[in-house]
């Protein structure tokens, strides 16, 4: 079987390694030559990957050229994107891509304008009847404390977050029933909790838009899902049991019913193709309800490689036309569990990548 010429965007992504795993344990035994580029100069992906090259960021007007100068220099067969933010632009140019002879493991553009919004995300939700919090709109101070109060604060904690972010940037919950005194000598920071006053302080009396929503107090899911010309292949519902910077650090692959349904709805709906996934959590009765979409690569989608199904290397397949390998329940490895340490690469004269995983 030919060699493949991959382009990895996110050199510095948390899910590099992993994504670089699956790519290297392929079902075919198959070579895969390996480029990454990144934002920044000095990313693990640059010492793992077979190349690197710096590139522009994607709102700059150089970013596409520099991406097709590197995909014609390396002969690139397929991009795999991983980075949120890069997504509308590569979306928009895959015609262009395609001009080059460059095929991307991508959904259509109107696609991920929608799955990107986590507003519009949930709206499509409400609209197939799927359970979904609830959630309004705000720009102003005001707006905010109405939709605060319309879903039971103060006796209630409420979820305030950007339509338009990833990895926890811009999350906050408001609980005025913490124990800040507590939070401060046996917790560690993460600038997840907020008071109300202390948000006032931070927006002010106008600001961007942002979603106000009901808090969900029960377990949070990762779904990841492999989906190509209307056909959803696999899906692969993970729990997250313990979070860190918003990336999983422990988790295990569980067979979800009413998630599968749910995430299946969904991609279907929204027309996504390649690797994707969800982000669901459970309301105060057990009943799961979507937070968010990733219409790429997850961070820890490695996972459902080591599930059973590699959906990173899947993806490449279906771009290039070729016959995927069929799942089916039986070849899912459920109640698998994962769990995430620190690694890191040494780098004087060497290289050495001191731990793997």
């Amino acid at each position: 079987m030919d060699m493949v010429r991959v382009l990895i965007t996110g050199g510095g992504a948390p899910g590099i390694v992993g994504t670089l795993y699956s790519l290297k344990n392929n079902y075919d035994g198959r070579k895969i030559y390996t480029v990454c580029v990144d934002a920044q100069n000095d990313v693990v992906g640059k010492y793992l990957c077979d190349k690197f090259y710096r590139v522009p960021y994607p709102e700059e007007p150089s970013f596409m050229l520099r991406i097709i100068e590197i995909c014609t220099k390396e002969n690139i067969d397929v991009i795999l994107p991983q980075v949120t933010r890069e997504l509308p632009v590569l979306s928009k140019n895959i015609e262009l891509l395609h001009k080059h002879g460059v095929e991307i493991t991508i959904s259509s553009h109107n696609s991920i304008l929608v799955a990107n919004n986590k507003y519009e995300l949930m709206k499509t939700a409400c609209k197939l009847g799927l359970p979904c919090p609830k959630f309004k709109l705000v720009s102003t101070w005001d707006e905010l404390l109405d939709a605060a109060y319309e879903l039971g604060y103060p006796q209630k904690p409420v979820v305030v977050k950007p339509p338009v972010s990833n990895g926890m940037r811009g999350l906050r919950i408001i609980d005025p029933g913490r124990n800040w005194k507590k939070a401060f000598y046996i917790e560690k920071p993460n600038g997840l909790y907020i008071k109300l006053s202390w948000l006032y302080d931070i927006l002010g009396d106008k600001f961007d838009k942002l979603i106000v929503m009901e808090y969900l107090p029960g377990s949070e899911y990762t779904v990841d899902v492999l989906a190509y010309k209307g056909k959803i292949h696999v899906i692969i519902p993970r729990k997250r049991l313990e979070v860190k910077m918003g990336i999983t650090f422990k988790g295990i692959v569980e067979k979800n019913i009413q998630i599968i349904k749910q995430a299946s709805k969904l991609s279907n709906n929204l027309n996504l193709e390649f690797a994707h996934g969800f982000q669901f959590k459970l309301d105060s009765t057990g009943a799961p309800k979507i937070l968010e979409c990733n219409p790429r690569i997850q961070g820890t989608m490695v996972i459902s490689t080591l599930a059973g199904a590699n959906i990173i290397y899947d993806s490449i397949k279906l771009a290039l036309g070729e016959k995927i390998k069929e799942y089916s329940d039986s070849d899912i490895k459920w109640n698998l569990k994962f769990l995430r340490y620190w690694g890191g690469i040494k780098v004087d004269n060497t290289i050495e990548h001191i731990i793997p995983m």
